[in-house]
């Protein structure tokens, strides 16, 4: 007879965990809390426009490709993958930006133009980066993180300094250009924390930027998700909508099942790829494996203040992706991680999806999707949330030189409070737990409960960490876990 597994969230590591587990015979049901599937990716749809409320950012397309590739198939054969160029433009002051374009070489180019001298450092630090990738995405991370040995390889004795240095150390040791610094510390800000805070090694993300690049799917991220979700359906997965969870059924010490909208689903094995604390939330305290204290003492991701906005013309001066680091980064930075508060003057991400895409907007319009990070578990008010678009919006019109304002047709916005009503999620963050050194591998919470047998985790709360590429890998790790435990 079947093994069968519940799957709690249907986000990408719950829905890859459910691929790999299909695959391997087991009889999968994914609950998801929400009406639609892709947690943190889903979709906004308004008035013709579409928006991805979550990731926007498509990365490590070889993550991507060994996915599918587990399954015989490519991404090809669900969406359609283009590379960005110009990949992102940084501004740092009016009509004075930085465009990162799509090879290194044209990048190399920048920086010396830039400053003298810097493309040899460049070219320097990306072999490095590269050397870290190929270490890190082919090898290392596909570690379930359950021993210290993990980390231990003769690839990783060789750059063991690497992770008693930092990245902010390493950037600032070779370049002077506070424009170059800040385009080169930018990468990492997608693990969770300052770069001062991020082991050298993580220059990996350089390479995923610059060596790699920056790809869209035809029609948004979401098209990933629903990629997925064809997948593990071709694969035998029942995916239930509208399915919160209210507890976990546990019988002497053994996941027996969960209870949804009142009624018990029995399985075999249960696997939350929910937010790691709300989901011990479900357990009685005696099974619960980390304290209220311990989460506490954690270095979580920002959180973010989000805006879609539909606009009733074309936004000038500005890419797919444009980033705005005219301000004081380090304040920003204090703001989210040493006091936690609302910034005095935030730094902001913008994109404009139908720059590249136009299913995102009507003809002749433009679809822009506004970030600002924050700490977590700030005080969200609507007063605030428009307090703060106010301010990006009059430094966005003064550093592009236009007027969009009063060409806005709608706004919504997306925060703290809405990060914990539709993903449970731990004090409102976006982005999980950052991947500090004390925070990374087997110092991640654990993918296999301690206390409860057949009970699982998967999601950027636990190993690899956060982000698109790792939810994947993070899905692959706990199916692989599984799968041995139960031979």
């Amino acid at each position: 007879m079947k093994l069968s597994v519940n799957i709690i969230g249907s986000g990408f590591s719950s829905l890859a965990a459910s691929c790999y587990l299909a695959q391997a015979g087991y009889d999968v049901t994914v609950f998801e809390k929400n009406k639609t599937i892709g947690g943190r990716a889903r979709q906004l749809i308004k008035e013709g426009f579409t928006f991805d409320i979550g990731p926007t950012w498509y990365w490590m397309p070889d993550v991507f490709e060994r996915f599918f590739s587990d399954f015989n198939k490519h991404p090809q054969d669900y969406y359609t993958l283009e590379k960005l160029n110009p990949a992102y433009s940084v501004y740092f002051g009016k009509d004075d930006f930085i465009t990162i374009e799509d090879t290194i070489e044209k990048i190399v180019a920048t920086f010396e133009k830039e400053e003298s001298g810097s493309s040899k450092k460049l070219n320097k630090f990306i072999k490095q980066a590269k050397s870290n990738y190929d270490i890190a995405i082919k090898d290392l991370v596909y570690n379930p993180g359950v021993s210290p040995l993990e980390l231990v390889t003769l690839a990783t004795i060789k750059k063991f300094d690497q992770f008693f240095s930092n990245i902010k150390r390493d950037v600032r040791k070779e370049f002077k250009s506070e424009k170059l610094i800040k385009i080169l510390e930018f990468p990492v800000l997608f693990l969770g924390a300052k770069p001062s805070d991020t082991p050298s090694f993580y220059s990996f993300m350089n390479y995923a930027d610059f060596g790699l690049g920056t790809f869209h799917p035809k029609k948004g991220m979401y098209q990933v998700i629903l990629a997925m979700e064809n997948l593990a359906k071709e694969l035998g997965v029942t995916i239930k909508t509208n399915a919160p969870i209210e507890k976990i059924v546990v019988k002497n010490g053994e996941a027996k099942g969960v209870v949804s909208n009142g009624v018990t689903y029995t399985s075999n094995i249960v696997l939350s790829g929910a937010d790691y604390h709300h989901t011990e939330s479900l357990l009685d305290k005696p099974h619960r494996q980390y304290s209220e204290n311990y989460w506490n003492k954690k270095t979580f991701a920002p959180s973010s203040l989000l805006f879609y906005i539909g606009f009733d013309k074309k936004i000038e001066n500005v890419n797919h992706h444009t980033l705005f680091f005219d301000v004081d980064f380090d304040n920003h930075a204090k703001a989210i991680y040493n006091t936690p508060q609302w910034p005095e003057n935030p730094l902001f991400y913008a994109s404009f999806p139908s720059k590249t895409d136009d299913s995102s907007a009507p003809k002749g319009k433009e679809a822009g999707i506004f970030l600002i990070p924050l700490a977590p578990d700030l005080n969200d008010t609507q007063e605030l949330r428009d307090t703060y678009f106010n301010k990006i919006i009059h430094r966005f019109e003064k550093l592009t030189s236009q007027n969009v304002k009063k060409h806005i047709i709608f706004k919504e916005s997306f925060c703290i409070n809405d990060f914990i009503n539709d993903y449970n999620s731990y004090k409102g963050n976006a982005y999980g737990m950052a991947n500090t050194l004390t925070q990374t591998a087997f110092l991640r919470p654990k993918l296999k409960s301690k206390k409860v047998k057949n009970l699982f985790f998967t999601g950027q709360l636990t190993v690899p960490g956060p982000g698109v590429p790792p939810s994947l890998i993070s899905g692959k790790l706990v199916a692989d876990l599984i799968t041995k435990h139960h031979y």
